[in-house]
């Protein structure tokens, strides 16, 4: 614990990213949180302890990528010169190796991860867990404890079959200490614009037929004002609240939403900062108001690392 703390004296700010549930994007919102801090001239580091799911090297674009060692300790790699990634994923021979150990094995390698990986100077770490509140996740909050984490972040959807998780998620940090810095709710409806939507016909034998071309040449040429709005229908039941009700009722705070882009999820599958992507109109300006609040409401925000 005395080399964990010792390591992460180097690092000015710890964020976990936690979920009740697998499945809700955690791993996306925690990769593409990791791409906007860079892009602000942070020194930031993704630190992937999803022992037995590891996606956070594809989400980078960093598959295939090995470890290397030096006098130091275990070196990240490296997305850019200021964003450094290190995931259990760099370690295995294949990528559809599965991952078969038990907890005080997994325990094991985070307290490496913590103690041996040479960071260097950061501004930002974050921890992308496994979804629950299993083994792993109070083996990190004990390494981190003498460290001063920040908090979480938690990702949910807003049905309540994810909110009823997430309800346990928030109780595990009360519990254990941990501050809840915020909510997300992640896809918060499929929003896309209407000119990427794909329009489909039911034939008189019930086979679908596209009718795409025919409806796009229909708006040009009567209605070219409509091909600039974004359709947008809900995905999950949100009539329970969703996370916001959520929210209110733990007295936590909620951060925002994000839809269900399509143009995300290709980013995500490409390894690529949506931010960086025009495609990307509907997810990256809501990612981009909830990493502002955060910054603003739970004491992270600090000049950048330049000294601007």
């Amino acid at each position: 614990m005395v080399a964990i703390a010792e390591r992460m004296a180097t690092v000015k700010h710890k964020i976990l990213v936690l979920s009740g549930k697998g499945g809700v994007g955690k791993s996306t919102f925690s990769a593409q949180l990791a791409f906007a801090l860079a892009a602000r001239d942070f020194q930031v580091g993704l630190l992937d302890i999803d022992i037995c799911g590891p996606s956070i090297p594809k989400m980078l674009g960093l598959e295939g990528q090995e470890i290397h060692q030096s006098n130091l300790g275990w070196s990240p790699v490296y997305v850019e010169s200021n964003l450094g990634v290190m995931s259990i994923g760099f370690m295995l021979p294949h990528p559809d190796e599965a991952v078969i150990w038990r907890g005080p094995r997994k325990n094991g390698l985070i307290k490496q991860f913590l103690k041996d990986v040479y960071w260097g100077e950061l501004d930002f770490l974050i921890v992308d867990a496994p979804p629950g509140t299993s083994d792993e996740h109070i083996s990190i909050v004990q390494c981190l404890d003498a460290a001063n984490v920040d908090g979480a972040i938690i990702v949910t959807t807003p049905q309540q079959v994810s909110l009823i998780d997430v309800k346990k998620e928030v109780n595990f940090c009360k519990k254990v200490g941990v501050k809840v810095l915020g909510v997300v709710e992640n896809m918060s409806g499929l929003s896309q614009p209407i000119s990427n939507l794909k329009f489909m016909k039911i034939t008189d034998n019930g086979e679908m037929k596209d009718v795409t071309e025919w409806i796009s040449e229909y708006m040009k040429e009567k209605a070219p004002e409509m091909l600039n709005l974004i359709a947008c229908s809900e995905v999950f039941d949100s009539s329970g609240g969703g996370a916001l009700k959520m929210c209110n009722e733990m007295a936590v705070p909620f951060l925002g939403k994000v839809p269900l882009d399509p143009q995300l999820c290709k980013a995500a599958e490409e390894g690529r900062s949506c931010f960086a992507d025009k495609d990307c109109v509907v997810s990256a300006p809501a990612l981009q108001k909830i990493i502002d609040k955060l910054m603003e409401t739970s004491g992270l925000s600090m000049t950048e690392s330049n000294g601007v």
